[in-house]
């Protein structure tokens, strides 16, 4: 295990438009080695990716109407978040936790109204994160350097108030650290034992990026890390048999 981890904001990002090349525009702003993570909000790769939604453009249904009337919410960002779910897990309030199509359980699918980049716009998470970490690690590659790539979004969580970043696409990193089979200092096995390293790395960058800060992107230094280009979000995503609170 590293001494050490060192964490850098890139700073200065520009408004991100469509099509943007982001692993350039953070290449030209902080001086990256091979090993270092780079971890980018989701927001900016669903801009780059045109995920955002004109909300005059959509046409809420009757529930999205009526759920809209009775909790004092926009009837077209409900529609939006109904169509970016499978299911709706909970409903209590105006609180709608549902399962995205990537399979994440968040509040409101994870549409996001903040920091949308106008006025009357929404983004939705990127259609495939994986991918797009994929890509981004494939570009800084193609700009000289092999890093590992995080996406991340902002997540509650069971149990806790408060909400922290957690990985939602990675490339290169396997998103598990597992135990299993090691041994404590006195002899015991570890049986169950798995760090979500994705995770932890997320919610280390967001110290240094933060929601009003204009910094979307951070890179961490110092963990040592094996490449795996098979790597994907997947494992993390706990299966219904296994999953005591569906």
């Amino acid at each position: 295990m590293p001494s050490a981890l060192t964490i850098f904001p890139v700073e200065g990002l520009p408004e991100i438009e469509p099509g943007d090349d982001i692993a350039a525009q953070v290449a030209e702003r902080i001086d990256l080695t091979d090993g270092d993570i780079v971890v980018i909000t989701s927001k900016i790769v669903s801009k780059a990716e045109s995920c955002a939604i004109d909300l005059a453009t959509v046409e809420p249904s009757a529930f999205a109407a009526q759920w809209g009337v009775r909790w004092e919410k926009d009837p077209r960002v409900i529609e939006v978040v109904l169509r970016q779910s499978r299911r709706i897990v909970r409903q209590i309030g105006p609180v709608l936790i549902t399962e995205t199509h990537h399979g994440f359980v968040c509040a409101n699918s994870g549409v996001d109204q903040s920091s949308s980049g106008a006025h009357e716009r929404i983004l939705v998470l990127p259609v495939d994160p994986d991918d797009s970490a994929r890509r981004a690690r494939a570009r800084f590659g193609d700009l000289g350097v092999d890093v590992g790539v995080v996406i991340t979004d902002t997540f509650g969580r069971p149990w806790r108030e408060g909400q922290t970043d957690i990985a939602i696409g990675v490339a290169g990193i396997n998103p598990l650290y597992s135990y299993i089979g090691q041994h404590d200092p006195h002899g015991h096995e570890f049986r169950v034992q798995e760090i979500c390293v994705a995770d932890e790395l997320a919610a280390a960058a967001e110290l240094v990026k933060g929601n009003t800060s204009r910094v979307p992107a951070a890179v961490i230094r110092g963990l040592a890390w094996e490449v795996d280009d098979t790597a994907s979000m997947a494992p993390v995503i706990r299966d219904s048999s296994r999953d005591l609170f569906r």
